[in-house]
């Protein structure tokens, strides 16, 4: 277990009396943000400046700005297409990555200017045409066209200063049923996981890929325990075998697909000794409460390295400077035109 191993959610708009308790907490080291934290763009900064005064420590801000179904931010934010969508783009190859690589720099650089340091993004998964949580959210069918986009919009997003994260390893588009409301099983077999889904994370992990988000999912021809809590898939598979040094964030332990685990103290405690650097528990006050007074409060030297690796670079702009900036003005319009067609 490590301290600061927690990532926890916020009542609202503004810092609560018992939000303030739980960003002291020692185990306590990052804060996702929903749409239910933000009102506009001046006091989603002004919230992530009180978080950090407030939490007195180092503490990771992140968000699901992904675009499309899954866009947290809205109103001065632009307004960002699903990934899905550019595979559509009647343009070339080259013109295709070079506006994916720009929506990642956007993407990226807004919120930094904001005070977040990473968006949970991008999306891996094979839009195999059968989960209904994927969808449009993933790039492609072919998991060449995934890496190649991918790979251009995490270039963006590493230009704006912001680390990576790729989901849902191994993969969640083989299986209909949403993790956030039930439990998916994923039926094939090893070697049709290494064709088509894991083919995307080699190729990602390769590159320098710097965090992952394992899946709700079971596999039950490979490992009988969802990815997030699985030893194989965090430590054989994806540590071993693909050699990833990056950070490990489970997905969120109040969701459904996580809860054939037991209570949220025997998942947390389960989902980090597989492997997870830093869990997530959201939408649940309660049970976020139950794990700040039930786990140990141990220190991973190497968990806590890699998750300060996420920090993002400070921007050099405020967001009304980066609204002045050419560049943000010409892809901003861009994606205006992207939305509009």
């Amino acid at each position: 277990m490590a301290i600061n191993s927690l990532m926890l959610d916020l009542e609202g708009t503004e810092l609560t009396g018992e939000d303030v308790e739980i960003l002291q907490h020692p185990l306590t080291g990052g804060i996702i943000l929903f749409s239910r934290n933000f009102a506009n763009q001046k006091q989603i900064q002004e919230l992530c400046t009180s978080i950090r005064t407030k939490a007195g420590k180092n503490i990771l801000i992140a968000v699901d700005q992904e675009g499309g179904r899954v866009q947290r931010f809205h109103k001065e934010f632009t307004r960002l297409p699903a990934m899905g969508q550019f595979k559509n783009l009647d343009l070339g190859e080259n013109d295709t990555l070079n506006k994916l690589s720009q929506t990642g720099w956007l993407m990226a650089v807004e919120l930094i200017a904001s005070g977040v340091d990473i968006s949970f993004a991008p999306i891996l998964d094979v839009d195999s045409g059968i989960s209904t949580v994927i969808g449009d959210r993933g790039f492609s069918d072919v998991p060449g066209q995934i890496i190649n986009y991918s790979s251009a919009f995490i270039s963006g997003m590493s230009k704006a200063g912001m680390s990576a994260t790729g989901k849902h390893f191994p993969g969640h588009g083989s299986t209909k049923a949403d993790s956030h409301f039930e439990l998916p099983i994923d039926s094939r077999s090893m070697e049709q996981i290494r064709e088509l889904d894991l083919s995307v994370f080699v190729a990602l992990c390769e590159q320098g890929l710097s965090a992952i988000m394992p899946a709700h999912v079971i596999y039950p021809e490979v490992d009988a325990t969802p990815a997030c809590f699985s030893t194989f898939w965090l430590q054989t598979i994806l540590r071993n075998e693909l050699k990833f040094n990056g950070a490990i964030f489970s997905d969120d332990l109040s969701m459904a697909g996580a809860k054939v685990l037991g209570d949220v103290t025997t998942r947390a405690k389960e989902a980090l000794n597989a492997g997870c650097d830093m869990i997530l528990c959201c939408n649940d006050r309660k049970a976020s409460i139950e794990l700040l007074d039930n786990l140990p409060q141990l220190s991973n030297t190497d968990s806590i390295a890699r998750i300060e690796k996420m920090f993002s670079k400070p921007s050099p702009y405020t967001f009304d400077e980066l609204q002045e900036l050419k560049s943000w003005q010409e892809i901003n319009e861009m994606l205006i035109q992207f939305n509009e067609q």
